[in-house]
């Protein structure tokens, strides 16, 4: 009996084989197309990005120039304009733009 069983165990035991080929189980071209979708659009996504943080960038740079010099003609942030009288700067801003949200960080596409 031992001998049997020494026997059983030393065959090996056939492993199942595949009934699907190979050349199936690829994604093929549909996988591919699909993937470099996806890599084409998180390339824009990044590149679109990037330039909403450069301009935002930019903006912050440019609002802290045009405060920086407002507050050099005046510690209180008012300057005077050519009758020497006072005006509040923002108020003046947003008078000459013609809006009233000139300090505002909103996206303006």
């Amino acid at each position: 009996m031992s001998t049997i069983a020494a026997v059983l165990a030393a065959t090996p035991s056939p492993s199942p084989t595949s009934t699907v080929p190979d050349v199936d189980v690829t994604p093929g071209v549909a996988g591919f197309i699909a993937i470099a979708l996806v890599a084409v659009v998180t390339i824009l996504l990044l590149v679109d990005m990037t330039r909403r943080i450069r301009r935002t960038r930019y903006r912050s740079e440019i609002r802290e120039r045009l405060e920086a010099e407002s507050n050099g003609t005046a510690a209180d942030g008012t300057g005077s304009d050519a009758d020497g009288a006072v005006t509040d700067e923002p108020e003046r801003r947003a008078a000459e733009d013609g809006r009233a949200d000139v300090g505002d960080d909103t996206e303006r596409g």
